[in-house]
């Protein structure tokens, strides 16, 4: 690696990636092990003129989503492909996939079989529906996870269609496990010396994200529904209009309703048969909602938010993207990222909400161009200019 992209010192800067993923999930994964230092070496097709299911190579998702690897083609399906394909797996300590879980077998990329290879090896697999089971070999796809998983039937207005939310949480949850995964397998390694499986799945995801409305059902047997803005537990909660847009409130427990009441200049509500416990509060939040809002539409949102931030009450803007990166929070966050590309120029991408203090992540790298470190890869393991010559000519990258 060069210079410019040293990783000494960063958490992971010892740990050597195969990406072999696509579209999402695997990418999300990835994307988490390689800002903190691993040397991931994208595997892509050789050129197809295909895009990939997020866009276009040099569009902002795919940017986003590929920072900090190298970038090497090969026809996993060609014998020489094959060949190159398990001198890496015996130099890697982690490989991420997120094929239909029968593909792998077909690659020579399973776990047993790499296991063979390099039995210190971790496999990371991320498929829509689990390895196993009645619909593994179902086409994954988020907002179908969201659907299946519970998800869109706790979101949206009372009422009205069933509604997913805007992002693809399926996707980026999964990713974000498996991420977790790989690095408790990591850390088992060292006691052990042996690799394993790490598995995680959209909908198993979703489902583990639903987590308190999951547990009513488990628990109580309580089949929770759709609620809109308003908290499924906590009155009042949710979005209040004012003079110039709407804002947030939160307002959970008495002392902070207590607060709260004082604050909009409203102390009756405190002792209003109506209002006065939570319980009576969630059996009336219609007109709870309908008294706060007649009071918040009174003033401006920046009035409300200072005066019941001030108060010790939650309460927050509703940005949109461009006001969420000019916020002076988000800024002091850094959570916009530079990067610089050669042909791009700079531009930010998104940044890790962890922070470590002392090995903290980095954007080091723009994301690579179609092969762009192939032949230098194919140095590395050792290959001279004339068998790289032949590898091109023949398709194997």
């Amino acid at each position: 690696m060069t210079e410019s992209t040293q990783t000494t010192g960063m958490p992971l800067s010892k740990i050597k990636v195969l990406d072999l993923t696509r579209v999402r999930a695997g990418p999300t994964c990835v994307r988490q092990l390689a800002d903190w230092g691993a040397d991931v070496i994208k595997i892509e097709l050789p050129p197809d003129g295909k895009e990939d299911l997020v866009g276009a190579r040099h569009g902002f998702d795919f940017q986003n989503l590929h920072r900090n690897k190298r970038s090497l083609t090969l026809d996993l399906k060609a014998r020489e492909a094959k060949e190159i394909f398990n001198k890496l797996v015996e130099q890697s300590d982690v490989i991420v996939e997120n094929y239909r879980p029968d593909v792998k077998f077909r690659l020579g990329a399973d776990y047993e079989s790499l296991a063979k290879i390099n039995p210190r090896i971790i496999l990371g697999s991320i498929s829509g529906f689990g390895q196993d089971g009645p619909y593994a070999s179902r086409p994954g796809f988020d907002q179908i996870a969201q659907g299946m998983g519970g998800l869109m039937s706790i979101t949206g207005e009372p009422g009205r269609v069933p509604m997913r939310v805007g992002i693809p949480v399926a996707d980026l949850c999964a990713g974000f496990f498996c991420a977790q995964g790989i690095l408790l397998a990591l850390i088992e390694r060292e006691e052990s010396g042996k690799g394993q499986w790490v598995k995680s799945s959209l909908l198993e995801a979703q489902i583990q994200m639903l987590d308190f409305q999951a547990a009513r059902y488990l628990k109580d047997g309580e089949v929770p529904v759709s609620t809109g803005n308003d908290h499924p537990t906590g009155i009042p909660t949710g979005v209040f209009p004012t003079s110039n847009g709407h804002i947030n409130i939160a307002v959970a427990g008495r002392v902070i309703y207590e607060r709260f009441c004082h604050a909009i200049d409203a102390p009756h509500m405190i002792t209003d048969d109506r209002f006065k416990s939570a319980d009576v509060r969630s059996k009336n939040r219609v007109e709870m909602n309908a008294a706060i809002s007649a009071i918040t539409a009174t003033a401006t949102s920046e009035h409300w938010i200072q005066l019941l931030n001030e108060a010790g009450c939650p309460c927050g803007p509703i940005n949109s993207m461009d006001q969420v990166f000019a916020d002076p929070q988000v800024q002091h966050l850094q959570m916009g990222a530079p990067v610089d590309h050669p042909i791009l120029g700079r531009f930010d991408v998104v940044n890790q909400s962890i922070k470590l203090s002392r090995t903290p992540s980095s954007v080091r790298t723009a994301t690579p161009e179609h092969g762009e470190h192939t032949d230098s890869i194919l140095a590395e393991l050792g290959y001279d200019g004339e068998e790289i010559s032949g590898f091109h000519e023949n398709g194997v990258v």
